[in-house]
């Protein structure tokens, strides 16, 4: 058997390793819900101004990115967006969500709609900072 590493690997490449292990996933959960959502916020002109990815499996929303454009900072549309996010996670019976963020991020952004940091890895990506796993148990 050949191992091949890659820098580059194809959307298909990844598509068939996540596909497979939410197969073995679900192999064991049984009939659990997933599925994958994105919202946006967009400038008059079309183009967009932010945006938030996520899943949601079971009963567990996960965010994935949260990004505003740095000419929109600070006009709300990242709590707009994260609780958007945690509504539609509402209406499909979540009880909880997660996610992760540097030290360099947006940890205090977080902390301010009710996230609190449950592991620290430290030194991570690199010497001077750290990544936070942070959950939230979400209501109405």
């Amino acid at each position: 058997m050949d191992i091949t590493i890659t820098t580059n690997p194809s959307e298909q490449d990844v598509k068939d390793i996540r596909d497979g292990v939410i197969q073995h996933n679900l192999s064991k959960l049984g009939e659990v819900f997933f599925t994958d959502f994105a919202c946006f916020t967009y400038y008059a002109d079309g183009t967009k101004s932010g945006g938030l990815t996520g899943e949601i499996l079971g009963q567990w929303l996960s965010i994935k990115f949260l990004w505003v454009d740095s000419e929109s900072k600070g006009q709300g549309i990242g709590s707009k967006l994260l609780r958007q996010a945690e509504l539609f996670a509402l209406e499909h019976n979540c009880h909880s969500s997660l996610l992760d963020t540097f030290s360099f991020q947006a940890r205090p952004f977080y902390e301010r709609h009710g996230y609190q940091v449950e592991m620290t890895l430290r030194q991570h990506p690199i010497p001077t900072s750290e990544r936070y796993f942070m959950t939230k148990t979400l209501s109405s």
